[in-house]
């Protein structure tokens, strides 16, 4: 990356072109491999309460994380895209196709955010400092204002951790970040 700090639009726009560098093979890989380490994390051995998200296919793929936890007797809660605010709801066989071609869980929304032991939180590219960078609707950051007390792991593939994320007053950093 330049040293030039780029613009947020700029930047998501990078981090396409360089998505679109690797096979879909090599981007299974970087998923098992930040898998891996989500699951070794003492934060993903404590919790009983994960807050997970259905990765869209240029996304790291999260099918293993969310099928890890349940095997571990976990409880997974999804979010679901509700107008410009995401709900959350816990995970169920009843699943069905919602925003953004996104499978969402039906069932009633979850509102103990103190119950959430920890947050798995994609973003189009993270820095250091726990910076993230969304998709540019602002949906995580109005969710992760709501759960302050919660420890957030940003993952990412290798090349989305850059140097520096634009940030704004409104934008919500993540605790640590896993690439």
């Amino acid at each position: 990356m330049t040293a030039r700090v780029m613009t947020k639009n700029e930047l998501r726009k990078w981090v396409r072109e360089r998505k679109r560098q690797f096979s879909r093979e090599e981007l299974n890989r970087f998923s098992l491999e930040v898998s891996r380490q989500v699951l070794a994390h003492e934060s993903w051995l404590q919790a009983s309460l994960v807050l997970l998200y259905n990765s869209l296919p240029d996304e790291v793929d999260t099918h293993l994380l969310i099928q890890s936890a349940l095997e571990a007797g976990k409880q997974v809660l999804l979010p679901v895209v509700v107008g410009d605010e995401l709900e959350l709801r816990l995970y169920s066989s009843q699943m069905r196709q919602g925003a953004f071609g996104i499978l969402e869980p039906e069932g009633d929304a979850f509102l103990d955010f103190a119950a959430i032991d920890l947050a798995i939180v994609p973003g189009m590219a993270f820095d250091a400092s726990g910076h993230r960078l969304g998709r540019g609707r602002g949906y995580y950051d109005r969710l992760l204002q709501r759960l302050p007390h919660v420890t957030t792991l940003g993952i990412c593939f290798p090349f989305q951790l850059v140097d520096a994320v634009p940030a704004a007053l409104h934008d919500i950093s993540v605790s640590e970040v896993i690439c």
